[in-house]
């Protein structure tokens, strides 16, 4: 029903319990993740590092070319994520809600659900989904953590260093993905870890993002390259929305 489909996206039904709260708080994490602050900062750097800029000196500052190109890579990026993001939760909604699987634990059960739309090829279907996720997600999220790591402690650390440059940059990327793949055989539950993976980032985005937003108002770190009206109000509004959503979490845990 694409009428329904249309005014659930639009008028979305907001309540305030712990199921829906946490799941939202999931999302917010899932898509304003601190890792992502990371990557992009230090993807940024390597790009710049690519072209020749190897020193700090080098790289201190951005022309209004350089940020209009950021600007424009991040957008792209973040609608296309955005997109993919609401597919997902409709195609999920439209089948394995109406499939009666309201608490899918395993993968397998999500596969079980799709047949009546991909039949007998579910399965492949969801395998290839999981393995192509996979694929562009643990690189990035190891190697941010890594960054992360790195840069807390002082080590050498870029891509564009050789592992004899940087062995330790490049150990900490091997130890955060077999620290992962081994998380498959604990038995943790991946749907909850899923979850709770996202809650966890959710907690972490609204201070993270309300320094983010005090520093680029601040001229004495930005110069003149400090936000705009229009950035300034869609900042504080976004950094208002998810400090509600996290304050609301926790007030269902005592209510």
């Amino acid at each position: 029903d694409a009428a329904a489909v249309l005014w659930g996206t639009l008028v979305p039904k907001i309540q305030f319990s712990r199921e829906f709260l946490s799941i939202l708080v999931a999302i917010i994490g899932t898509t304003l993740s601190a890792y992502l602050y990371t990557w992009q900062s230090n993807e940024e750097v390597e790009e710049e590092i690519a072209e020749g800029r190897t020193t700090l000196r080098k790289r201190k500052g951005a022309t209004d070319g350089e940020l209009r190109r950021s600007r424009r890579d991040i957008l792209i990026g973040m609608i296309f994520s955005n997109l993919i993001m609401y597919f997902i939760i409709l195609s999920t909604g439209s089948t394995l809600y109406e499939a009666g699987e309201h608490d899918v634990e395993t993968a397998a059960q999500a596969a079980e659900a799709l047949k009546p739309l991909a039949g007998a090829a579910a399965g492949v279907l969801f395998a290839a989904g999981v393995i192509g996720v996979g694929f562009l997600a643990v690189p990035v999220m190891t190697t941010g953590a890594a960054y992360d790591l790195a840069q807390a402690v002082g080590w050498e650390h870029s891509l564009h260093a050789k592992p004899r440059e940087a062995p330790k940059f490049y150990i900490a990327i091997g130890a955060f993905t077999l620290i992962a793949v081994g998380l498959n055989f604990l038995g943790f539950n991946p749907m909850k870890a899923l979850v709770w993976s996202g809650i966890v980032q959710g907690f972490s985005t609204p201070p993270l993002l309300l320094l983010i937003m005090l520093m680029t108002n601040n001229r004495r770190i930005m110069g003149d390259k400090v936000n705009s009206r229009t950035t300034n109000a869609l900042g504080w509004a976004t950094t208002i929305a998810i400090f509600s959503a996290s304050l609301g979490l926790v007030a269902t845990w005592f209510i």
